[in-house]
C-alpha cells in the first residue's frame, strides 16, 4: 500500500493486534475507540483487518486489531502510543477475566 507522508504529522506508526476470533477484536475496537485522543498533535485510527493470506471475497471477518497513529513529533507519537498500550492491556485484561473464548483453556499440571 503506497502512502504519502503528512507533512502535518510525519511521525507514524502503525500496531497491529492479532485477536483469536473476529469478535473479540470486534469488542476491542468499540471499547478502545471511546476514548477520543486529547492531543491535536496526534491523529488516530482504528480498523479490523482480516489476516494475511486470507480469501478477500468480503465475507472473511477480521480478527486483527490495526491501529495508525500519526503525530507531529516522535515524543507526541511516544506518550500517545503509550497511552493507547495501557488502554489496550486493561481491555485484555478485561476479557481474559470475563469472556470465556479468549485463551485456550490451560493444561492443569
Amino acid at each position: 500500500m503506497a502512502t504519502t507522508t503528512d507533512l502535518q504529522f510525519p511521525c507514524v506508526l502503525t500496531v497491529e493486534v492479532p485477536f483469536p476470533t473476529p469478535r473479540l477484536a470486534s469488542i476491542a475496537l468499540k471499547a478502545l475507540q471511546v476514548d477520543k485522543e486529547l492531543s491535536p498533535l496526534v491523529k488516530r485510527t482504528f480498523s479490523i483487518e482480516p489476516p494475511d493470506g486470507s480469501a478477500t471475497n468480503g465475507e472473511v471477518e477480521g480478527n486483527i486489531l490495526r491501529t495508525e497513529y500519526k503525530a507531529t513529533t516522535n515524543r507526541m507519537l511516544r506518550v500517545a502510543v503509550n497511552s493507547f498500550m495501557d488502554s489496550l492491556n486493561l481491555v485484555l485484561e478485561v476479557m481474559q477475566e470475563l469472556d470465556t473464548d479468549v485463551l485456550a483453556p490451560e493444561a492443569t499440571a
